[in-house]
């Protein structure tokens, strides 16, 4: 106990100037002891080789940059169009489509055993990492010790941490090779170490798991995880469809669901002004609601004074399905789930 906590000291000497000016108090030697024990006592409680908890406390550091990520996270929002310019590219199209073709038997493989289209997996993989060329550079150790120390989100940290030194116990990694993203997402899916934990599987049959190093345990994870949450294969994600200029905004979050008849009864079309599939199937819709609000009020500025009459756009929006409501399990964002459907539909 006592070499760790020299260790401790001397690895946070290089840091202290930083440590000083991260949140304008001085750094807390004692608090940061009584992180690196509780972990100790919690990882030991759950039955963590002695070798893994060791190993995870050696030489521990607490990094600034870490605690400032996490407490300024931008509320910066882009508009749907803006997202999408940014998401759905046309080189990641293209590299989506060279990676269907550099490995078209693990996609098959992933498909027949969670029934999870190829064109999906791809779409996941471009958008957390573009297919692997983004690379996450926080050790994840680190990150998760320095922002249990904070303690805004002591708890759901914590997790994350035991589950990572679990992960490392079972499948035999070295903890300190585990890089990630400063909030702990990490590898080729971007998991966090909880949802590796529960939905990790071996793709490449050499008896671990691991989603940073092996494309083969990454994509049969993903599957796993999709497939968990219910993925139907035999439908769409979303639909782009047009809606009358006067539609009601506050029925376009997603959270509101009618019946495909429904909607068309209420003017929803196909962007060429076809009529819409129809049936009881159930769908939401989803439109960037604060652009349309901005587009109605300038429509409501250039009106003519003599017939007072505005030009109004006509609506362009998603009907959304349920695998689009599955998706959102997987990161709660309509921009971000729009964006899959619409990759995933260009990769098919």
């Amino acid at each position: 106990m006592v070499k760790n906590a020299l260790r401790t000291v001397f690895a946070l000497a290089f840091m202290l100037p930083f440590v000083a000016h991260a949140d304008g108090g001085a750094f807390d030697m004692a608090r940061w002891e009584s992180v690196l024990n509780g972990v100790r006592v919690r990882a030991a409680s759950e039955n963590i080789s002695i070798e893994v908890i060791e190993d995870t406390l050696r030489s521990p550091l607490f990094i600034p940059s870490v605690v400032k990520s996490d407490k300024n996270q931008s509320e910066f929002k882009l508009t749907l169009e803006q997202y999408l310019n940014r998401t759905v590219t046309q080189t990641r199209v293209t590299d989506g489509k060279k990676m269907r073709a550099k490995y078209p038997t693990l996609l098959n493989r992933v498909e027949n055993t969670f029934d999870v289209p190829p064109h999906v997996i791809l779409a996941f993989w471009g958008m957390e990492s573009n297919y692997g060329a983004v690379k996450s550079r926080h050790k994840l150790v680190n990150a998760f010790l320095s922002l249990i120390y904070d303690g805004r989100r002591e708890k759901f940290f914590t997790n994350q941490l035991i589950a990572l030194m679990k992960i490392a116990d079972k499948n035999k990694l070295d903890i300190h090779s585990i890089s990630g993203s400063w909030a702990g997402a990490m590898g080729h899916f971007q998991f966090i170490p909880t949802t590796l934990a529960q939905y990790g599987v071996d793709g490449n049959g050499d008896n671990s798991i691991d989603i940073i190093s092996s494309v083969g345990d990454a994509m049969f994870s993903a599957g796993n995880y999709l497939h968990k949450l219910g993925w139907n294969p035999n439908e769409r994600i979303a639909r782009r469809v047009i809606l009358p200029a006067d539609f009601d905004t506050s029925l376009l979050k997603g959270d509101v669901k009618k019946s495909l008849t429904d909607w068309a009864a209420m003017g929803v079309l196909n962007p060429d002004g076809t009529a819409i599939p129809t049936g009881d199937m159930m769908a939401g819709l989803v439109a960037d609601v604060a652009a349309i609000d901005a587009a109605r009020e300038s429509a409501s500025d250039t009106a003519s004074p003599d017939t007072d009459v505005a030009p109004t756009p006509v609506i362009t929006a998603y009907l959304t399905y349920p695998n689009f409501y599955r998706i959102k399990k997987w990161n709660n964002s309509n921009w971000y789930a729009i964006a899959i459907a619409e990759l995933s539909d260009k990769l098919k």
